[in-house]
């Protein structure tokens, strides 16, 4: 017998017909990337305030930190959010405390409204530095106040 027998059904003629393929195609991936980022654009900005409430207007410099703040806010009716939950005053030392863990160098950004009572904003403060928080702050828009820049030009 001969070798040439025994080649034939060695599937040696074959190689060309189940070949890999060695490309890849990166096009579906790059259409799912610009879809995820197009999302990501749209929602962030709708995740950063969750209570819409109209802040009063200042010159003052943002304040910059490492950590995420714990934001607390006092809407025109005055009641009071932790986030976006609507808490009772006498409960929100209990519940900061419990959501940052008894840390005390946690930073809590307080937010009312123009329309609040400048008292109700101060009682919330009170609560929040009595329970030993030291890092609380107050929050402000930057964007200038026409009505007022009007009158102040008036007066002048």
């Amino acid at each position: 017998m001969d070798n040439n027998h025994f080649t034939a059904f060695t599937g040696k003629g074959r190689r060309r017909r189940h070949q890999q393929m060695s490309e890849i195609n990166v096009t579906p991936f790059v259409d799912v990337m610009l879809v995820l980022l197009i999302v990501f654009m749209v929602t962030a900005p709708l995740l950063t305030v969750g209570v819409p409430l109209d802040l009063p207007n200042t010159k003052s410099t943002t304040v910059q930190g490492n950590d995420e703040p714990l934001v607390i806010s006092v809407d025109s009716a005055g009641l009071v959010y932790l986030e976006d939950t609507v808490i009772e005053l006498e409960n929100l030392v209990p519940k900061l405390q419990a959501v940052t863990g008894a840390k005390q160098d946690q930073r809590i950004f307080v937010r009312g409204d123009t329309n609040v009572a400048y008292g109700r904003v101060l009682q919330v403060m009170g609560e929040i530095q009595s329970a030993g928080f030291k890092r609380v702050a107050m929050v402000s828009s930057s964007k200038p106040d026409t009505k007022a820049d009007t009158q102040k030009d008036k007066k002048q």
